[in-house]
């Protein structure tokens, strides 16, 4: 592919991109989002993070196999239960951290 080519396609790529930002910042006053729409976009954050992070947790430095013995899985499950229980950003942090240091700690 030529430098000319190349070049063309990051331009068009970079445009595409910007016109998509564009129509919701544009659009997004004209026209009535319906309200399951709505209500379903407010789980967008929180699903993104997950998929973010899960990945992250179940194969720790991009291995491509399952390991039972992977410490951040069991202070994974522990600090999702503590998340939906108390809803504190900061308990289910630190909680999720101390039961990970802990797991390594022990060898596991």
């Amino acid at each position: 592919m030529s430098d000319l080519a190349l070049w063309g396609m990051f331009l068009a790529v970079g445009l595409g991109t910007f016109i998509m930002r564009l129509s919701f910042v544009e659009l997004y006053g004209r026209w009535r989002i319906p309200p399951l729409l709505s209500r379903a976009l407010a789980y967008v954050p929180a699903s993104v993070l997950a998929s973010l992070v899960l990945p992250a947790v179940v194969y720790p430095g991009g291995q491509g196999d399952f390991v039972w013995q992977n410490p951040q899985i069991p202070a994974a499950l522990i600090a999702a239960w503590i998340a939906w229980k108390t809803r504190s950003t900061v308990l289910t942090l630190a909680a999720g951290m101390a039961v990970l240091w802990g797991l390594k700690m022990m060898g596991a």
